[in-house]
Order: C-alpha cells, then sequence, then structure tokens
C-alpha cells in the first residue's frame, strides 16, 4: 500500500497562488423575463423602472428598444434576429437611452439605422453619441428662414427657392425623377461647407450601392453620410433611420454648421411604423 504523503507547503502555495487571480466584484442587474414573443417583438414582464427608447439585452446579446410601457408589461421591438430568442429567457434593462454615432468620422460612411458601419471600412473613427429622439426647440428659439439652399437646378432656385433650415416635401409618380432631384442636391453642395445625410428607406441594396456609387464618382462622400434601412431590413430599422439620420443632422446643427437631410422616402417609414405600431397594440397613427 503506497504511503500518501500530504504537504502542506505545497497547498498553501497553490492556494496563494489561485488568490493572486481572484478580483471579486459586485454588480447589480435589473432582470426581466420573456412572456411573449413574435413577429419581431417581446412581451417583457419584469421591469418596472423600465423607461421608454431605453435599450435591453437578451440572453443571446441582441438588443431591444423599449417602446410601449403598459402597467403589466413592457412592448420591446427586437433590434436583430429574433431566432434565438425563446419565452422564458432573460432580459437585462442597461439604463441606457437609444443613441447614435455622430461627428465628422461619418463622412463618407455608409451606416445602419444603428450607426453600425456596413461598408467594409472597419469602426467608426472620431465620431460621439447623441440620443437619437431629444426634445425639439420651440417656436422662439427658432430663427427664421432667410438664407436660401442651392439646389443646383435653375427651376427650382429661381422660381421656388428652398431655405436652410425649411422642409420640403418632394411628391410624384413613380419614376418621375424624385431621387434625381435630392442627390442633385447633395452634389451642388459641394464646397459649400454644408453636411449632408442621405437616409435611404427601403430601397434595394443594389439601389442604395449605385446610390453610394454616383456621390463617390462625384467627390460626394466627402462631406456626405449614408444611412441604410434596405427594404430586406426589419420594420423597426425602417422606422428609426429618419430619427438617426436627423440626430446626426442636429449635431453639425448644434455646432455652428449647416446640414441637408434626405429621406428617401418617408412612405416607406410610414408603413414600417404601422407594422410595428399594430404588432404593439398601439394605434398606428401619429
Amino acid at each position: 500500500m503506497t504511503d500518501l504523503n500530504i504537504n502542506s507547503g505545497d497547498i498553501a502555495a497553490a492556494i496563494r497562488k489561485n488568490l493572486e487571480g481572484f478580483d471579486p466584484s459586485i454588480g447589480t442587474a435589473t432582470v426581466g423575463r420573456i412572456a411573449e414573443v413574435g413577429d419581431g417583438i417581446a412581451r417583457v414582464t419584469g421591469l418596472p423602472g423600465c423607461a421608454v427608447n431605453e435599450l435591453l439585452e437578451f440572453e443571446d446579446g441582441t438588443k431591444g428598444l423599449a417602446l410601449n410601457l403598459d402597467e403589466e408589461s413592457i412592448g420591446a421591438v427586437v433590434l436583430g434576429e429574433v431566432d434565438h430568442i425563446n419565452e422564458g429567457q432573460a432580459v437585462r434593462a442597461t439604463g441606457q437611452i437609444l443613441s447614435v454615432p455622430c461627428g465628422d468620422g461619418l463622412l463618407g460612411r455608409v451606416v445602419d439605422a444603428l450607426g453600425n458601419p456596413v461598408d467594409g471600412k472597419g469602426p467608426l473613427q472620431n465620431v460621439g453619441t447623441r440620443r437619437m429622439e431629444i426634445q425639439a426647440p420651440g417656436i422662439m428659439g427658432r430663427q427664421p428662414v432667410h438664407e436660401p439652399l442651392q439646389t443646383g437646378i435653375k427651376a427650382i432656385d429661381s422660381m421656388t427657392p428652398i431655405g436652410r433650415g425649411q422642409r420640403e416635401l418632394i411628391i410624384g409618380d413613380r419614376k418621375t425623377g424624385k431621387t434625381v432631384v435630392a442627390i442633385d442636391t447633395i452634389l451642388n453642395q459641394k464646397g459649400l461647407g454644408v453636411k449632408c445625410i442621405y437616409v435611404a428607406i427601403g430601397q434595394k441594396e443594389s439601389t442604395v450601392a449605385q446610390t453610394v456609387s454616383t456621390l463617390a464618382e462625384h467627390g460626394a462622400l466627402d462631406y456626405t453620410v449614408v444611412v441604410v434601412a434596405g427594404g430586406s431590413d426589419p420594420a423597426p430599422f425602417k422606422y428609426l433611420a429618419p430619427y438617426a439620420g436627423c440626430a446626426m443632422g442636429q449635431h453639425w446643427m448644434e455646432n455652428s454648421q449647416h446640414a441637408l437631410v434626405v429621406y428617401d422616402d418617408l412612405s416607406k417609414q410610414a408603413e414600417a411604423y404601422r407594422q410595428v405600431s399594430l404588432l404593439l397594440r398601439r394605434p398606428p397613427g401619429r
């Protein structure tokens, strides 16, 4: 029978070695559960302190956005794939309000509705963050429109000029050149100190790629950022894309710079908002 020799010194050394890498930490988290999930919508219970537009995190790392705050549950849209999200899984409240990147580091880049780059050029550099939805300034805090925005189209600039700070609706039948007017306006801002944001909503990826190629060919990407929510993207991305583009433009506006935001087109965003609203059992009108 082999004798068992126990060396207390070796045991103490092994314990000390393991304790050297031990870093105790205590954290708190607000965790709820998924009561129902389907069609890109998750109904979550157990998060009474959740805020509107707060980001939620599911077990697989997918993000969600809290939109409906009911007495018993929260209606959240899933900002990603829902294949691995099931009833009963844990949901963590992050305490962060939905934000997007902003700044000159966005110029020349193509991003999605959450500000993630989709052009294959690597991560964004030299950018900050800004809440996607903030309180709009009141009437008294707005300056009157007094400076023209040159579109480069003589018929518009001479007969019905557009001013900086003005909103303009371009309507017309299909294939009548609405997008061409918007792209020409962006191209005409070269050298005028105007930052441009082109928000493509519900378009085919090939169409967006062609538009980006046109902007790059004329050197317009140097002062333009493209926000894409393609036709194959989930409805929440199409709903959020205009807010993302507006937040990016407001950053330059608040830094005493000019910004031009083009939404192409808002009818797709209205359809996405109606779809999300009906799934959340809320009135589809604004």
